[in-house]
């Protein structure tokens, strides 16, 4: 697996947040440890982009968070690096 930086995890877990999803549908879809997808779920929270739902169980992402994926959507349709030998632009 590629090294991704921590714009392309947290947009991957916004992302599947949308619809609202459980904390080991998360993990899976961001291939993160257990213990990263607790830090990261809590910096998401903390920075209000991802909330959690007691009466489902689920999260989902926030007005802020679907900011952040349309921001993030647009910096890729205009810089691409998928081919490029930097993978992680911000170097983060």
């Amino acid at each position: 697996m590629k090294y991704r930086g921590k714009m392309e995890i947290i947009a991957t877990i916004l992302q599947t947040a949308v619809e609202g999803v459980t904390k080991t549908r998360i993990m899976y879809a961001s291939y993160l440890s257990f213990q990263q997808v607790n830090d990261y779920l809590e910096f998401l929270q903390e920075n209000d982009l991802l909330q959690y739902e007691n009466e489902t169980g689920f999260y989902r992402a926030t007005e802020k968070g679907y900011a952040f994926l349309r921001i993030s959507n647009e910096m890729n349709d205009l810089i691409p690096f998928k081919n490029s030998k930097f993978n992680d632009p911000f170097g983060i």
